[in-house]
């Protein structure tokens, strides 16, 4: 008894010393669990992200950085989650992050990639900085789009072990965003020039769309700018050209963000092009269907643009708390998604082809709003929010091959498409409606190339020579030359406002107008108030100057005159009684005025057309140039003002009184031939 008794006390005796034993070794062991596991990389074949266990502690030290720094007490971090359960409110403005990973000495090349982990961070591997984005203190915030790669140096790899720490700013709006600070997929580490690889086709393949998307809407705001300078009634081309300037004008900066990371401020501009957006869109979309935007509706387009800019500025402005965030951009998507797919379907429903065209991208575009926006609402509901992750990434970035497909990119692929559409339909139509143009055009040159005198009964005493050229394929200027019983002889020439076609019309129905007056009367003053009393109520705002000669057979001129230009006698202008021209007041009294035209003498007639010819400085043909002209042949007088720079149609008549006896020499007293060719529309004749 008494020996077992003994060896009983010296176990007693050697007790504290095994529970030291067992203590330290216990301590030990959480000791290694509190540093957390090293991440082995030692065998790595493949870029790998770092989403093993990293250890955690708010505040800020510099000697965080150290690769010797005793980290054993920190907090340990799954980046698979969120970080914000390790700490109290007030949450810290910076939080360290440390992970320890082994790697095979002989190892070469290896390279860190970093991906959107804050919008300002550093990262050091074994003290050494490595990577920086934006600056944590004091704050100044980055974009955090770019995919940053950088190659850690051989002689680190080469110590076996790297020590990777993080010091980043979390802003608190971020806190409350749910996916403050490092995760898991933030950064990658791997080989420098797979890294990179990988780098440029993920830029690449999750851009291509966009940039089709983009690409597209800018081509056609170019085509549109070229369509409303030809047809400036279509302010819808206009609007679409808008639109595409805007998504131009962000470009820049969107490619940018790719590569670098820069400054958040930067963004502030092109975020304020977003006031505009939604009134750009409704007034792409009104145009192609034909509604006007009312001042109230101006005002909520304003509105919606104001709020929409501000929730695309959300890394510059605070966001507003939970779902309130939603709510900023509630005015344009109820644009987007019920407006104007409503006015679309009524449209279409009324006969509007081009509504039902953009109807079918417009409907998509609003399910994707309706969808996206139910999946947000899960985001605040506790449990959905793993799966409304989910489903956002895969309406944004749904992975097909080495494309991420986004399903805003393809509704704005679609709307371009129908876009297209609509614009080559009405090109179609335009090139039609055109092919019609010119045909009457072409009649109605031919018409008026039949009203333009070229032969008429010899007129004893008189000698006429007479040269029209129309500015465009028709023209506005006309002139008659009638024989009157008792060897007189009635001119009436005159200017219809306008070109083309609208005025070739008139000129048509005063020429008949003309030859019905001129049966009932030749006095000129009798003549144009006839011509003025049918026009007057006819002219649409419009107007005719018209001048008004009756030559006797003795050589006395009567002249009467409706707005038109002074004739030259023998070079010097006759000055005239100014009256209103032809259709703007009724019961108008034209006075006249003779002159004597001696044998030999020489009454040269004008449309405004050769006084305002105009050359490339802007100087105008004139009337000092006009009435210096006015004695050489009409052949010339037009060449020389078709040379200074034709603006306007050109109408030159000159009446000469011939010898007495010139008939007895056997010399035609009246003839007109035609001068040039037809068939090329120069509507040049003298005789």
């Amino acid at each position: 008894m008494d020996s077992c008794a003994v060896r009983f006390l010296r176990c007693l005796r050697g007790l504290p010393l095994l529970v030291c034993g067992l203590m330290l070794f216990l301590g030990l062991i959480l000791a290694t669990a509190a540093r957390g596991q090293t991440l082995d990389a030692s065998q790595l074949k493949e870029p790998t992200d770092l989403g093993s266990t990293w250890l955690v502690q708010g505040g800020d030290d510099p000697a965080y950085a150290r690769s010797d720094f005793d980290d054993s007490r920190w907090s340990r971090f799954d980046p698979h989650g969120d970080v914000s359960h390790l700490f109290l409110k007030p949450y810290p403005a910076v939080v360290w992050y440390r992970l320890h990973v082994k790697v095979s000495p002989a190892q070469t090349g290896l390279a860190l990639r970093e991906l959107s982990i804050e919008r300002a961070f550093e990262v050091y591997v074994n003290g050494e900085r490595l990577i920086v984005s934006g600056r944590v203190a004091p704050y100044r915030p980055y974009t955090s789009a770019a995919r940053i790669v950088q190659r850690i140096p051989d002689a680190m790899v080469a110590q076996g072990n790297l020590v990777i720490a993080l010091r980043v700013a979390i802003a608190p709006d971020e806190w409350i965003s749910g996916d403050e600070g490092y995760s898991a997929s933030n950064l990658t580490l791997g080989q420098e020039g797979t890294l990179k690889q990988e780098a440029w086709l993920a830029v690449l393949g999750g851009n291509m769309l966009n940039w089709l998307d983009s690409g597209l809407l800018v081509g056609l705001g170019i085509v549109a700018l070229v369509l409303f300078s030809a047809q400036r009634q279509q302010w819808e081309y206009l609007w679409l050209f808008g639109l595409a300037m805007a998504r131009m004008v962000r470009w820049p900066m969107d490619l940018l963000t790719l590569f670098h990371n820069v400054p958040i401020l930067w963004k502030l501009p092109f975020g304020l092009l977003m006031i505009a957006s939604p009134f750009l869109w409704v007034s792409v979309y009104f145009g192609f269907v034909g509604r006007k935007i009312g001042p109230k509706f101006r005002a909520y387009l304003c509105l919606a643009g104001i709020l929409d800019a501000y929730s695309n500025m959300a890394d510059i402005f605070p966001s507003p708390p939970g779902l309130w965030g939603l709510v900023t951009n509630l005015p344009f998507v109820t644009l987007l998604a019920i407006v104007i797919p409503v006015i679309l379907i009524v449209d279409f429903r009324r006969g509007n082809r081009e509504a039902g065209i953009l109807l079918v991208p417009a409907i998509l575009f609003s399910l994707y709003i309706y969808l996206r926006f139910a999946v947000a609402i899960l985001l605040y509901i506790p449990g959905w929010r793993p799966f409304a992750l989910h489903w956002l990434l895969q309406m944004d970035k749904f992975q097909v091959g080495p494309f991420s497909v986004s399903l805003n990119s393809l509704t704005g692929i679609l709307t371009s498409i129908s876009l297209a559409v609509i614009l080559l339909l009405r090109a179609t139509r335009l090139s039609r409606r055109q092919a019609m143009l010119e045909g009457e055009l072409a009649a109605a040159q031919e018409v008026q190339q039949l009203l333009v005198p070229e032969r008429a009964e010899a007129v004893r005493g008189y000698t006429v020579e007479s040269v029209y050229q129309p500015a465009q394929q028709v023209g506005g200027d006309f002139f008659q030359v009638l024989p009157v019983d008792g060897d007189g002889l009635l001119l009436v020439l005159g200017d219809v406002a306008g070109k083309g076609l609208p005025a070739a019309m008139l000129v048509s129905l005063l020429v008949g107008a003309i030859r019905t007056a001129a049966e009932e009367s030749h006095a000129p003053d009798v003549l144009l108030r006839k011509l003025n009393e049918r026009r007057v109520g006819q002219s649409r705002g419009g107007f005719s100057t018209a001048l008004a000669a009756y030559f006797a057979a003795d050589g006395m001129v009567t002249l009467a005159n409706a707005g038109h230009l002074s004739p030259y006698l023998d070079g010097r202008e006759i000055d005239l009684a100014g009256a209103l021209p032809l259709g703007i007041v009724s019961g108008i009294q034209y006075q006249t005025k003779q002159v004597q035209l001696l044998a030999g003498s020489r009454l040269t007639f004008y449309s405004d057309g050769v006084i305002e010819a105009q050359n490339a400085v802007g100087e105008l043909f004139g009337f000092e140039r006009g009435q210096n002209y006015s004695t050489r042949p009409a052949e010339e007088i037009v060449k020389a003002a078709e040379a200074f720079g034709q603006s306007d149609d050109i109408t030159v008549v000159a009446v000469t009184r011939t010898w007495v006896g010139a008939e007895a020499m056997g010399e035609p007293l009246f003839a007109m031939q035609p001068v040039g060719h037809a068939s090329e529309g120069s509507g040049r004749q003298s005789s």
